[in-house]
């Protein structure tokens, strides 16, 4: 099955381009385009996406943060991967806590964006590397004692199987990686996310990069 995509834009141009490229790409359709965050929302119900390429600034009140959240509030079982032009970590926390499961930038290369929107409707997070890292650094000098104190009551295998997860490995491949079994997998990153008071993986990505888990240079 096609991924089924909506591209919301204010600039026909933006949207006209990415269709005709997204279009040529095996395993994505695009179903749909959107000038703003009202239109959007119709085209949402009336499409049903798997997923939306989201624009930051946009008129009438509703831009893309605004949007995303009144989207996923509605249908949430709709995956949102914000594409901007914004390089700022302010707008990329903001994205997040939106409910956004990707952040990537227009001056990215097709094949990232590609590989961004296979990741996200596979339950993933993206987030542009570039983008990140100065924001990674920041947050990471930022940290509490709490936050400290909270990583430190993992065992050592519990802080290996959360950067595994982190950094998008899937629970078979984890345990592959670590040759144990599955359902040990599972178990521990259960005992993580209650330790950690998580409640799903983009929390968890969050986390993971408060703590410097995620290493952006390879």
């Amino acid at each position: 099955m096609d991924i089924k995509v909506l591209i919301v834009d204010d600039h026909a141009v933006v949207r006209s381009g990415l269709r005709a490229v997204l279009d040529t790409k095996p395993g994505i359709k695009v179903v749909g385009e959107a000038a703003d965050g009202i239109s959007c929302m119709k085209k949402a119900f009336e499409l049903h996406p798997d997923l939306v390429l989201m624009d930051l600034s946009m008129p009438n009140g509703r831009d893309g943060l605004y949007t995303t959240s009144e989207l996923l509030q509605s249908m949430p079982e709709i995956k949102v991967i914000i594409l901007t032009m914004h390089d700022d970590e302010q707008y990329l926390f903001r994205a997040l806590k939106a409910g956004a499961s990707g952040y990537i930038l227009k001056s990215a290369p097709i094949s990232e964006l590609v590989t961004a929107i296979t990741q996200v409707h596979q339950g993933l997070v993206y987030l542009h590397p570039t983008a990140t890292k100065k924001v990674i650094e920041g947050y990471l000098h930022g940290q509490t004692r709490e936050t400290k104190d909270t990583f430190e009551s993992l065992t050592e295998r519990e802080k290996e199987i959360l950067t595994l997860v982190a950094k998008g490995y899937t629970n078979k491949e984890a345990a592959e990686l670590l040759t144990i079994s599955v359902k040990t997998i599972e178990n521990h990153k259960a005992n993580i996310m209650e330790k950690l008071q998580l409640n799903n993986r983009r929390e968890l990505m969050k986390y993971a990069f408060r703590r410097g888990l995620l290493d952006f240079d390879s």
